[in-house]
């Protein structure tokens, strides 16, 4: 299923996007609302004051309730309400610096919500036919090997969001096992996601936002480990294979599975390349300095990076865009919200790289 084709099967199914409120949420609904889905958004306000659903005024393009994923009684409550066919569920709490100075938090929301969406699916089995739940690549245990991870490799994360994401899918994979696999048939997935850049990303601690920061401040961008090596892709890249994935589940429950989904060998970069990537869009504009490395940091992983091979043997996809192409985009995006923040040209923005990506082979 190409992207063009996967954009007309969405045309008039009824959709439940959580976390839509998010930076990946925000592409998707605005992908899925411009095909012609019926999109339910349930979620906590953005969690940024600075975030792209605001921007661009995503909310009239969709059904949104604000809620808590936590909050079970009240997202069954929607369930009830819309009768989504096919769910994505994205709601997290979903940085690894925070997830040290709130795991309690972290588990709440990324285990406990996930019961509560497995749940909700379970119970509404009669209108659900695709679910997919979206994870990270920070599943697995990582042993820093030079190779990519297969989706059968141990899941063990590390530190407190990582884990949590990792109990994530034991939990999804336990209710296909007790429940899922029973009549009627439901296709769930997971897909294992590795870093997403893109215009509107405003996160803390993420390196393309605090790039955008150092150009707004006029300051220089401080990069705190310039060597630690990441599989970058843009945002849209997931987003469609996500698409991709449910829209082929929908029809044939033997497509389902647990995926990796990630870029090219060649799109794994350094955080100080990725720097240096966004300058050489930027310009001369943009300055950036290497920092001290912080003896207390809490720990994250040097490297990491998905085997793929599952996905592009099973779906047949692969990237349109790499690493300097994804940064380009984002630059683009960055520069018109610069100069012209209003909602209207922030969506014009949006849908000109949304169509170029769909006209991609």
């Amino acid at each position: 299923m190409d992207k063009k084709s996967v954009c007309d099967f969405y045309k008039g199914k009824r959709v439940l996007v959580t976390g839509h409120t998010g930076f990946k949420g925000s592409w998707l609904i605005k992908i899925l609302s411009d095909a012609g889905a019926v999109v339910t958004g349930y979620s906590l306000p953005a969690p940024t004051s600075m975030n792209l659903y605001g921007i661009a005024d995503l909310e009239k393009a969709i059904h949104s309730v604000e809620g808590d994923i936590r909050d079970f009684e009240k997202l069954d409550k929607v369930f009830d309400e819309v009768k989504p066919e096919i769910v994505f569920h994205l709601a997290a709490q979903p940085i690894v610096r925070t997830s040290y100075k709130e795991p309690r938090l972290t588990y709440e929301t990324n285990v406990m919500g996930t019961v509560n969406i497995c749940e909700s699916v379970r119970l509404h089995m009669d209108s659900v036919r695709s679910f997919l739940n979206v994870t990270t690549d920070k599943v697995y245990k990582n042993n820093e090997w030079c190779y990519g991870y297969r989706e059968n490799e141990p899941l063990d994360g590390f530190d407190p969001y990582s884990n949590s994401k990792s109990c994530s899918e034991l939990v999804t994979h336990s209710y296909i096992n007790s429940f899922y696999n029973q009549e009627p048939a439901l296709g769930v997935s997971t897909a294992r996601a590795g870093n997403v850049i893109g215009g509107g990303d405003f996160a803390a601690d993420r390196i393309i936002p605090d790039c955008v920061r150092a150009v707004q401040s006029g300051e220089a961008i401080v990069i705190r480990n310039p060597l630690s090596t990441r599989p970058y892709q843009h945002v849209l890249e997931p987003l469609f294979t996500y698409m991709i994935i449910a829209a082929a589940q929908y029809e044939d429950t033997s497509k389902a599975g647990f995926y990796n989904v990630g870029p090219d060998d060649c799109d794994c970069v350094t955080t100080g390349e990725l720097v240096n990537l966004f300058g050489k869009y930027y310009g001369p504009k943009f300055k950036s300095e290497i920092a001290a490395v912080d003896p207390n940091a809490p720990h994250e992983a040097n490297f990491l990076k998905l085997d793929t091979s599952l996905v592009k043997s099973v779906f047949g996809w692969k990237p349109a865009w790499h690493i300097e192409k994804a940064v380009e985009k984002t630059v683009e995006w960055t520069k018109a919200w610069l100069e012209e923040p209003s909602a209207d040209n922030i969506n014009a923005v949006m849908k000109k790289q949304i169509d170029e990506f769909v006209g991609m082979k």
